[in-house]
């Protein structure tokens, strides 16, 4: 789930280099932050979140695959 998030946030942004992703265990759930650096945080974000929230619903999918929980928390 981790590269899935990872993969999508490096292609899309201008600095992929600055593309970080952390997994945490947060007890029944994971939580996977991402952080790109501050000129790309509103191409990852996307126009009133659609870009976003397009993330989150397939890191939804490969949860739900996993039969795990996941939150994508985007800083």
């Amino acid at each position: 789930m981790k590269e899935l998030i990872e993969y999508i946030a490096k292609g899309i942004v201008e600095s992929p280099d600055q593309v970080s992703v952390t997994e945490e265990l947060e007890g029944d759930q994971t939580v996977l932050r991402l952080l790109v650096a501050e000129a790309d945080m509103g191409k990852v974000i996307g126009r009133q979140g659609r870009v976003a929230q397009a993330m989150r619903t397939l890191l939804y999918v490969a949860a739900v695959k996993r039969g795990v929980r996941a939150v994508l928390q985007i800083g």
